[in-house]
């Protein structure tokens, strides 16, 4: 096992690493910025090594100022978290080059699923079904209009490299497609500095389906069964539930084992998430996260693995330590995202919070670095924490997550609480009766 883990990344991400070393009884190293330097994490790390200003490019995302807190604190591996550099194969290839463990996927795997015209191939070979499009990049108009010929509209044009919507286009027709592949070339190059982009068959009412799978160094390999994450806006994910309500028992052992086997085929190593859209009973591969996801703690509390611990463990050189037949299902766990958003208008807001109170009781578990007199930083994402709660069923969990809702105080800044609060309540989530379009479409539309 190691001696002392260094975690770069910030938030309730950190803390949850900080804590799962903690039971493993490992020292951990927190990397900060100037504005985390009052944060949870570091208040609760054994060590902790200022890295830069507030600017996530000077400090979350500097490398060589990482490389010297490991040479500080004589940390012998390094957990990226989520987000900043844990789906970065530069800089895993370099912690691996300074003698130091990456506690993620190998290099290979994060550049192959990072890239997505590269992901698809990579995926097709890997016998995961894929939505029809392009079978690569797309480099001019002229072609990306006889691709649309024989895959048909709508078409949605998508950035290969990044993600959270960006660089997607959607073309209705041959008209726009022209429009649309520009704009999303552009938007792609703006965002990601790449503006490769590839087509693929819009598909209409989707849900989104992702399969968490975990693999050790000994050719051992298990699913964990599917999370739903269809509440989304702008591609962002607000509320995720496991198991899907959208899916049958048999549909849920399908895509398990067809993402299990894929994963094999791979030769993963670590935690990962294969993700699809699921329309009309037909499963499409979109991509792979080779990382931590942060809706991981719904997949733990029907399931009972520790992933964050399991994926130490096994970064460590260690097998898995339980077997696919091991795996049983119970109950029902839903998680919201509280962002420090305005509710309707979702613009961030950031400040200081005087009144904080996580909610608790039986089944109800909270992420957050919040306290009260925290003050919530302008410079990064907005998530401020997660709320996680677990039934014996659906209906159940729904009850517990309504009564959550309403414990949870956090002022005097606005938050997605009052957005979640609302959503429950509607007929749609419910009955369990979502896809990927309906928050947008249909529930912002009608508040």
């Amino acid at each position: 096992m190691f001696k002392k883990i260094l975690i770069t990344n910030r938030g309730d991400v950190a803390l949850r690493v900080l804590r799962a070393c903690k039971e493993l009884d490992i020292p951990s190293v927190v990397v900060h910025s100037t504005a985390d330097a009052d944060s949870m994490p570091v208040r609760l790390a054994d060590e902790s090594v200022c890295i830069g200003p507030p600017s996530s490019a000077e400090s979350y995302l500097n490398i060589p100022a990482i490389l010297s807190a490991v040479a500080i604190t004589g940390a012998d591996a390094i957990h990226p978290g989520v987000g900043f550099l844990s789906e970065n194969a530069d800089f895993a290839e370099i912690v691996a080059a300074h003698g130091l463990t990456f506690i993620g996927p190998e290099p290979r795997h994060i550049r192959a699923m990072g890239d997505k015209v590269e992901a698809k191939v990579t995926a097709a070979n890997a016998g995961l079904p894929l939505v029809p499009g392009s079978p690569g990049a797309v480099h001019t108009i002229e072609e990306a209009l006889l691709i649309s010929a024989e895959v048909g509209y709508p078409l949605l044009v998508k950035a290969a490299s990044g993600g959270g919507g960006r660089g997607m286009k959607v073309a209705e027709t041959a008209n726009n497609l022209k429009e649309a592949f520009l704009a999303a070339r552009a938007e792609a190059k703006s965002a990601f500095g790449d503006d490769t982009v590839y087509l693929e068959r819009y598909l209409s009412q989707p849900r989104h389906i992702e399969v968490q799978v975990i693999a050790d160094s000994y050719g051992n390999v298990v699913h964990l069964g599917e999370r739903e994450c269809s509440i989304q806006r702008r591609h962002q994910k607000l509320f995720e539930e496991a198991p899907s309500p959208g899916l049958t028992a048999d549909q849920r052992m399908h895509i398990g084992s067809i993402a299990s086997e894929a994963t094999r085929k791979l030769g993963y190593l670590g935690v990962g998430t294969m993700e699809f859209l699921y329309e009309d009973g037909e499963f499409f591969f979109i991509e792979m996260n080779t990382r931590l996801q942060v809706e991981h703690p719904i997949t733990e509390e029907i399931t009972g693995i520790d992933l964050v611990r399991e994926q130490i463990r096994i970064a460590s050189g260690l097998p898995l330590s339980f077997t696919q037949d091991d795996i049983k299902f119970t109950g029902h766990a839903i998680e919201c995202r509280i962002n420090a958003e305005h509710p309707e208008t979702f613009m961030p807001t950031p400040g200081k919070v005087t009144a904080y109170h996580a909610a608790g009781g039986p089944g109800v578990r909270v992420e957050s670095c919040l306290y009260s007199g925290y003050s919530v930083p302008p410079h990064y994402d907005s998530l401020i924490a997660k709320l996680i709660v677990r039934g014996d069923d659906r209906t159940h969990c729904l009850a517990r997550l309504r009564r959550a809702l309403e414990e949870f105080v956090v002022e005097p800044i606005p938050t997605t609480l009052t957005l979640h609060k609302r959503l429950v309540e509607a007929d749609a989530i419910k009955d369990g009766n979502y896809n990927i379009r309906w928050l947008e479409e249909v529930f912002l539309k009608e508040q």
